[in-house]
């Protein structure tokens, strides 16, 4: 089955949702045009279709292999990159001045969506890279700026960020990697990571890997840890490449999914040390890792809108096909396909409405992001920057939760059929059960969302959202529509059972911390359905407006909102139950009664 990027949708969400046109009035953002992006987003297009997604099934069949301390990956790969990097895809949203193309996370957004969508273990290695070159640009020094960034920009490498170690899981206060200084200034790096990400392949010629490491003496716990750059191979100071360091890949492991992204076990220091540069100050390192670690959640988030975005495609097309049983209706006497039938509408309208609902979430904060970057007025900037930090966690949690469901849904429209792995249908359910797991389960994003997004500031940008959101039911009330008046009211009873949740969490987070906590991942969902739930809204409106220039489109999108009112965001008020109520039955069940 083909993939075919959905074009229409993305430029509408950005036109009429994230508004591009005001985007492209900020200093630094004035090339990002209309006409830019629909031409972007048109090569962007082109190349995923024809060259990456059909990779897709071929890296499942074949996955990348390790032998003797070297990966190679999939057949059609290292040329798939290659074309990637010419193409200047790994710098859409990077700075000019190193060599990117400087436009703005919106449109770098949409295009990373479909690289996900084409092959989301393809996608994995630019990912990572972006996640490297995001914390150098924001905490390394100068020299090292100059050094890697323009080689990573280039695809010439690629980068990794090493976290895990395998006593150390989460909770990176346990990390025992040790950076011991040298005298020119260098340090000499021992231990073990984990779950490294492309962390070995032969797609490019160096790969830069981002280590947490302790230095001697360093206090214990998360204050004694620092970041350092560790090269595959060593970087000469005219930028040629050096001796090999010594950083060896010693197994890949074998994966439910996303089994052509090789997940390495990379050693370092068993031969006398592996050379590396810390990058910043000493102690503050997983205060620059949580930079390149949230653009990797964010990142992540788009994974799952893609993977979703696929398996509804997949399915839809299957459903279009499959010729089963006569209408519940009595309409024709004849079997029909199974797109005809109601069970099966739902489900394909369930992948739908929620794919889009989460789409539009993730393109409106990318927007944020840039006008929390590039918008003259500071208080704008501040108001911006604390919208997208707040989404990011929902972005990420609630995207990739949404895309497991949808891609069992996909198979569950396939039947039997969907069972079978020749169908492709299970693939998209095995590659997207990762996604709700690596960079932070969805556990540490809702704990994330309470504590530092809603705690913090005592609630305040959660109540501005829902003020936002308030709006949109205004506007929903001046058109009246089945569909406009079913939005309103589930919409509403969303907003204010969002308002009741954050109110609780605010005024109980001291007294019953468990009981907050056990509502965390509750709290996230309840977030991620009634902010999709509002830019769906939000979209209902746009597209009532503009029904008639393009009726099948809009009527779709209406359609779309409101099924997504009376199906989905109906789960909010069962969710702001078990989160006021639940905590209890949470806390009374020890753990020797399991």
């Amino acid at each position: 089955m083909t993939y075919t990027a959905p074009l229409k949708d993305m430029l509408f969400i950005m036109d009429h949702l994230a508004d591009l046109q005001g985007l492209s009035q900020l200093p630094g953002f004035e090339e990002a045009t209309r006409d830019t992006a629909q031409a972007v987003l048109e090569e962007a297009a082109r190349f995923n279709q024809d060259v990456v997604a059909p990779l897709n099934v071929i890296g499942d069949r074949e996955p990348s292999h390790w032998h003797h301390g070297n990966v190679t990956t999939t057949p059609g790969f290292r040329d798939a990159f290659r074309q990637f990097t010419e193409g200047g895809w790994q710098g859409v949203v990077h700075p000019q001045a190193y060599g990117g193309q400087g436009l703005p996370k919106l449109i770098a957004t949409a295009c990373t969506e479909m690289l996900n969508a084409a092959s989301l273990s393809f996608a994995l290695c630019p990912l990572l890279t972006d996640g490297v070159i995001e914390a150098l640009l924001t905490a390394g020094s100068e020299a090292q700026k100059q050094r890697f960034v323009p080689h990573l920009l280039s695809g010439a490498w690629t980068g990794t960020m090493n976290l895990t170690e395998p006593q150390a899981g989460s909770d990176l206060a346990l990390v025992r990697t040790r950076a011991e200084p040298q005298a020119d200034g260098t340090y000499k790096l021992f231990g073990t990571k984990i779950f490294i990400t492309y962390g070995e392949h032969d797609l490019a010629e160096n790969i830069v890997h981002l280590v947490l490491a302790r230095t001697p003496g360093a206090p214990e716990g998360v204050k004694g840890i620092s970041l350092f750059i560790v090269p595959k191979f060593l970087v000469n100071d005219d930028g040629s490449l050096g001796a090999r360091n010594d950083v060896h890949c010693v197994s890949i492991e074998h994966k439910l999914g996303i089994k052509a992204s090789p997940t390495a076990v990379l050693q370092y220091g068993d031969h006398g040390g592996a050379m590396g540069t810390m990058i910043g100050e000493e102690g503050r390192g997983l205060e620059y890792m949580f930079i390149m670690m949230n653009a990797a959640r964010f990142a992540v988030g788009m994974q799952g809108v893609a993977v979703a975005d696929r398996a509804t495609q997949h399915a839809l097309a299957y459903a279009r096909e499959r010729v089963q049983s006569r209408p519940v209706d009595g309409s024709t006497k004849d079997p029909v396909t199974i797109v005809h039938h109601p069970d099966v509408k739902r489900m394909l309208l369930a992948m739908r409405a929620m794919t889009e609902g989460a789409r539009a979430l993730a393109y409106v904060a990318a927007a944020a992001h840039d006008r929390a970057h590039a918008h003259a007025d500071s208080g704008e900037r501040a108001r911006q920057a604390a919208f997208y930090e707040f989404m990011v966690p929902v972005v990420k949690g609630w995207s990739t939760e949404m895309s497991v469901e949808v891609a069992s849904l996909g198979i569950q429209v396939h039947g039997g059929m969907g069972f079978i792995e020749e169908t492709g249908a299970a693939q998209y359910l095995r590659d997207a059960r990762i996604l709700p797991i690596y960079e932070g389960t969805t556990a540490i994003q809702a704990n994330d969302l309470i504590g530092r997004k809603t705690v913090r500031d005592g609630g305040a940008t959660a109540h501005a959202i829902a003020a936002q959101i308030a709006v949109t039911e205004t506007e929903l009330a001046q058109l009246d529509i089945p569909a406009s008046r079913a939005m309103r009211q589930r919409l509403q009873a969303g907003r204010e059972a969002f308002e009741q949740v954050v109110n609780f969490v605010v005024g109980q987070i001291k007294s019953h911390p468990n009981a907050v906590f056990a509502g965390s991942v509750p709290y996230l969902k309840l977030c991620g359905i009634v902010f999709s739930g509002w830019q769906l809204a939000r979209a209902l409106l746009a597209s009532a407006a503009l029904r008639e220039t393009d009726p099948h489109f809009h009527d779709a999108k209406i359609i779309t909102a409101h099924f997504f009112a009376e199906h989905i965001l109906t789960q909010v008020p069962a969710l702001r139950d078990a989160i006021l109520s639940g905590g209890e039955a949470v806390d009374a069940m020890r753990p020797d009664m399991f």
